[in-house]
C-alpha cells in the first residue's frame, strides 16, 4: 500500500513538474551554482539576476543649481506633443520565451503577469504588448506538436549575433494570449515571418485575427530588415526597394475573406537604424503605395549594445562602469530620438501614428550593473516623455528570457518556480510612472520643459490636457547621500510676466520613485511601494503606497517641490489629476495557493463573458468613455465550464466539459 501510494505521488509530481530543460548560456553556471575562482563583482549565474553592482557616477563638476523657478501657463503651450495615450509605454516580448512569460499554454496562464498588466491597466485604461522579435522571423504556426507543448526551439538551427533559435507554436498561444485578454485589457501585436517571401507563411496573420479579434491591433512585416543583409537573411545587393518589394509581395499573399482585416493591420517598415535609415524608406513612396495596409509606421532601436559580452561577436568589449554614465543625462533619450524628429512629423502628414516598437538599455540583453539598477529606471522614464513629446504614438520595452538584464519583469527558472517568485526590474516601475503621468484621458500632451537652463541632469516635463498644465514630472540623476545635491523646482502656473492671472493651487499632491542611489538594484519604491528584489514578487506591489501633500506659498504663487538624489516626482496639480490617473478598477490574482494543495478557486463565467473582449456578447471596456462589443473567454472555448486554480504563480483554466 505504502509503497503504491509513493509511486502514485511520484506520478502525480511528474505531471505537476513534468520534463524541464533549462539551458544556459555560454560561460555561465545555473543559479546558485558556487565558483571558487569567480571574482565576487561579477556575475556567474543567469543575467536576468545579476549580483554586479557598480559605482555610482561621480557629481558633475560644477553642479547644477539646486533651487530654481519653473513658470507654466494655462491655455495652450507651444512644442507640445500630440495628445497620447495612457497606454504609450507598453511591452515587447521575445517569442521564444512567451511561454515563460504569458502562461504554459490557454489553460494555464502566469498570475504574476496578469497582475502586472492589471496594475498598468488600472492607471491607463489598456496595455499594448507586442509578442515578436527576431524569433518571429523563423516561426511557423503548426495545428499541433508531438508533446503537446504550445511552443518548441530548434537549439540547433540559432542564427543571428543573438543565437535565434527557429520556433515551432501552435495555436494554444494564441488562445492563451485571448485568455490573458478576457482578464485584463490587453491588446496585442504580432509579426508575420518574414525569412521566406516567395512563401510567406500566413498561419499567424489568419489564425491570429480569428482568434484574437479586436485584441490583434497590429502585424509586423519583417523584424529590422536593414539588418537582414548584415545578418546574412538576405543576398546582397539589398536595399530599402527591396524591402518594399517584399511588403508588396506580402500584400499580395493576403488576398481573399480570411486575411480581409490583417491586411490592414501591418506594421512597417521597422528599421532597426543599422543600415538604412528611415528617409530612404519614405523615399521610395512605401507610405503612400501600402497606405490601406499600414495600422502603424514604426522603428526599433537600442542605444548602443553589449553583443560582444554577451555572445562573443569580437567587437569591441565595452566596460559597465565606463559607459553607465552615458545613462544618466537628459542627453541620453533626446540623442536616441534625435534622428526621428523628421519621421514623427512625416507620419503626422500621412495620418499615421509612429511607433518605438522595440527598445531597451542596450542590444544583447544590456549590461550588468547599468539595465537592472534603479538608473534604468530613470533612464526610460525621461526617454519615453522624451519619445512622447516627439510625437512618437508609444514604445514598446522589451523582455527577454533569464539570459538578458534588461527585463522588465522576468518569471523563475522552471525548475525552482516552485520555491521562487519573479522578479521585477527598474523599466517596469517607469512603466507605472509613465501611466500615471499621462493618464487615462488619452489627450495628454508633453512638453519637455527645458528646466534648469537645460541641465543634462535635473529634467523635467509638463503634462497638459485642453491646454491647461495638470502634471509635472522631475528628475534628479545625480546620487549623493549628503543630500546637497537633492534641489527644490518651485513650480507657477500662469502669474504675472505672460500676461495671465496667477492660477496656482493651494497645494499639490507628490508621487517619489526612489532608490538610494542610480547603482542599487532591486528594492525600488514607487509612492513608497515595491516589488522586492530578485524572486520576491507576485506582480502585487508590496507596502503602503504614501502620496506627499505640498502646500504651496499663497503669497509667491510658488509650489515647491524637492527632488532628491537621485529620484523622480510626479506632481499632481489638482486633486482631478491625481484621481483621473484610474482608468480602470483595481484587479489583482491571487498567487496564494499552490499547486500542492486542493485549494481552487471558481470563477463564474458570465463574469468572464463580460470582461474586456471583441466581437459578439456582452462586453465592456476598461477604457473611459469607451465601449467596444467582443467575446470572452466563453466564446473561445465553447461549452467549457471554467475552474481557476492558483498554482505556484499560474492561473489554471480547466477545460471541463459541461454536460
Amino acid at each position: 500500500m505504502h509503497l503504491n501510494f509513493l509511486l502514485f505521488l511520484a506520478n502525480v509530481l511528474g505531471i505537476v513538474h513534468g520534463k524541464v530543460t533549462v539551458y544556459y548560456q555560454q560561460g555561465q553556471t545555473p543559479l546558485g551554482t558556487a565558483s571558487s575562482t569567480a571574482n565576487p563583482t561579477e556575475n556567474t549565474g543567469l543575467a536576468a539576476y545579476n549580483q554586479v553592482t557598480l559605482s555610482p557616477p561621480a557629481l558633475p563638476d560644477p553642479k547644477p543649481p539646486t533651487d530654481f523657478v519653473i513658470q507654466l501657463q494655462n491655455g495652450g503651450t507651444p512644442g507640445a506633443s500630440i495628445p497620447q495615450e495612457g497606454s504609450f509605454f507598453g511591452f515587447s516580448i521575445e517569442m521564444s520565451v512567451v511561454n515563460q512569460v504569458l502562461g504554459k499554454n490557454a489553460s494555464h496562464l502566469q498570475i504574476p503577469f496578469l497582475n502586472l498588466m492589471a496594475n498598468i491597466q488600472q492607471r491607463a485604461g489598456r496595455v499594448l504588448v507586442r509578442v515578436g522579435g527576431n524569433t518571429q522571423e523563423t516561426a511557423t504556426l503548426v495545428d499541433s506538436l508531438p508533446d503537446g507543448r504550445a511552443l518548441e526551439k530548434d537549439l540547433l538551427g540559432v542564427s543571428n549575433p543573438t543565437q535565434t533559435p527557429p520556433l515551432l507554436f501552435t495555436p494554444e498561444i494564441l488562445y492563451m494570449m485571448n485568455n490573458i485578454s478576457s482578464l485584463v485589457n490587453v491588446r496585442w501585436f504580432l509579426g508575420i515571418p518574414f525569412n521566406d517571401t516567395n512563401n510567406f507563411r500566413l498561419g499567424i496573420a489568419e489564425t491570429g485575427t480569428a482568434i484574437l479579434g479586436d485584441y490583434l491591433i497590429g502585424l509586423q512585416a519583417g523584424n529590422e530588415p536593414d539588418l537582414y543583409l548584415r545578418h546574412q537573411h538576405r543576398q546582397d545587393p539589398y536595399g530599402p526597394g527591396d524591402y518594399v518589394n517584399e511588403v508588396g509581395k506580402l500584400v499580395t499573399a493576403m488576398a481573399g475573406d480570411s486575411f480581409s482585416r490583417a491586411r490592414s493591420l501591418l506594421i512597417g517598415p521597422n528599421l532597426a537604424m543599422g543600415d538604412w535609415t528611415p528617409e530612404q524608406i519614405w523615399d521610395t513612396g512605401f507610405v503612400d503605395q501600402f497606405n490601406d495596409n499600414l495600422q502603424y509606421l514604426a522603428m526599433e532601436k537600442y542605444p548602443t549594445d553589449n553583443c560582444a559580452a554577451q555572445f562573443n561577436t569580437g567587437g569591441t568589449l565595452q566596460v559597465p562602469q565606463e559607459v553607465f554614465p552615458s545613462f544618466l543625462t537628459h542627453t541620453a533619450g533626446q540623442n536616441i530620438v534625435k534622428p526621428y524628429l523628421n519621421s514623427t512629423l512625416f507620419a503626422q502628414t500621412k495620418n499615421k501614428k509612429m511607433l518605438m516598437f522595440e527598445t531597451n538599455t542596450a542590444s544583447c540583453g544590456g549590461f550588468p550593473g547599468i539595465s537592472d539598477a534603479f538608473g534604468a529606471a530613470l533612464w526610460a522614464l525621461d526617454y519615453s516623455l522624451q519619445m512622447a513629446h516627439a510625437n512618437f504614438s508609444g514604445a514598446l520595452f522589451h523582455v527577454g528570457g533569464q539570459n538578458v538584464f534588461y527585463n522588465p519583469f522576468t518569471s523563475p527558472p522552471t525548475n525552482e518556480s516552485t520555491f521562487h517568485q519573479w522578479t521585477i526590474g527598474p523599466i517596469y516601475y517607469s512603466a507605472l510612472v509613465i501611466a500615471e503621468a499621462l493618464g487615462s484621458s488619452n489627450k495628454s500632451q508633453v512638453l519637455d520643459l527645458g528646466i534648469n537652463g537645460g541641465n543634462e541632469f535635473t529634467p523635467g516635463y509638463a503634462i497638459y490636457e485642453d491646454g491647461n498644465p495638470v502634471r509635472v514630472v522631475l528628475l534628479n540623476y545625480m546620487t549623493d547621500a549628503s543630500g546637497a545635491s537633492a534641489y527644490t523646482a518651485r513650480i507657477a502656473i500662469g502669474g504675472s510676466g505672460i500676461n495671465q492671472p496667477n492660477a496656482s493651487p493651494a497645494q499639490v499632491k507628490v508621487k517619489y520613485l526612489s532608490a538610494a542611489s542610480v547603482s542599487q538594484i532591486g528594492n525600488i519604491t514607487w509612492a513608497n511601494q515595491t516589488f522586492g528584489s530578485h524572486f520576491d514578487s507576485d506582480g502585487r506591489l508590496m507596502g503602503e503606497e504614501v502620496i506627499q501633500t505640498v502646500d504651496c506659498d499663497q503669497g509667491t504663487n510658488l509650489c515647491s517641490i524637492t527632488v532628491p538624489a537621485p529620484g523622480a516626482a510626479l506632481v499632481f496639480l489638482s486633486d482631478s489629476a491625481l484621481t483621473e490617473t484610474g482608468g480602470a478598477p483595481s484587479t489583482t490574482f491571487a498567487t496564494t495557493a499552490l499547486t500542492k494543495t486542493l485549494n481552487t478557486a471558481s470563477i463564474d463565467p458570465t463574469l468572464l463573458a463580460t470582461s474586456n473582449g471583441h466581437r459578439t456578447g456582452k462586453v465592456g471596456s476598461t477604457s473611459p468613455g469607451s465601449a467596444s462589443s467582443g467575446w470572452g473567454l466563453k466564446d473561445t472555448l465553447p461549452g467549457l465550464s471554467l475552474l481557476v486554480a492558483v498554482a505556484a504563480g499560474g492561473m489554471v483554466l480547466g477545460r471541463a466539459l459541461t454536460p
